[in-house]
């Protein structure tokens, strides 16, 4: 596979402003370690925002990739295909699947939300629990048969949604653990345990404008 020439000198590294536990950011710093993409990486305090964050992107909302030649991405499927798009040594790319990803990030994120977070939404955790588990049912129904959403080997669909059932999961680890969820179990086991998973886990403190810059991987 040919990778596109770097329109930067190699010196120049992006900066990625991070949040360890936000799926969104999960993802795209699980995209950019699989492609061999380095950055820096500045871990963002949600309740303290950086104003370099809000500078490089209005939302300040994280993950956002500030590239060397002035471009943001403040989009995490934006970042991931970014990265896979300037290598992609697993071929993640030929294993997307756009609606399964648009029905995580729109319904399952929303059920997600009011069933982890209730007092912040004002929301009926069962009632959104149950309506989560729905969809859970239907990944369940397409793992029964392969490994991965879109065959015998993780790829982009696996990796964009993985970080939120995984989410959903340690909301109630023990009511979980107790449902029909065989394949979905064990599918979310395997990208938990996995190397590329631990790796972009590693513990950061909150990014100050006098810190020495963090390489991303370390």
């Amino acid at each position: 596979m040919s990778v596109p020439s770097c329109p930067w000198p190699m010196t120049v590294l992006p900066i990625l402003y991070s949040f360890r536990r936000c799926p969104y950011a999960m993802r795209a710093r699980m995209a950019l370690l699989a492609s061999g993409q380095s950055c820096e990486i500045r871990e963002v305090k949600l309740s303290a925002k950086p104003p370099e964050l809000a500078a490089a992107s209005p939302k300040a909302t994280v993950p956002v990739l500030c590239l060397p030649d002035g471009r943001v991405l403040d989009e995490s499927l934006d970042i991931m295909r970014w990265a896979l798009g300037r290598s992609d040594p697993e071929a993640w790319l030929g294993r997307d699947d756009p609606a399964l990803i648009a029905a995580n990030d729109g319904p399952f994120k929303h059920h997600l939300d009011r069933y982890k977070y209730p007092e912040r939404h004002g929301s009926d955790a069962e009632v959104h629990r149950s309506a989560g588990m729905d969809m859970l049912l239907a990944l369940e129904a397409r793992l029964a048969s392969r490994p991965y959403l879109c065959g015998d080997r993780r790829g982009f669909a696996d990796i964009a949604i993985f970080p939120f059932v995984r989410q959903f999961a340690e909301t109630d680890r023990g009511w979980f653990d107790a449902q029909p969820l065989p394949a979905v179990a064990a599918w979310l086991a395997g990208l938990t345990e996995s190397d590329l998973f631990t790796a972009i886990m590693v513990r950061l403190a909150p990014w100050k404008a006098s810190d020495a810059p963090v390489s991303f991987p370390a």
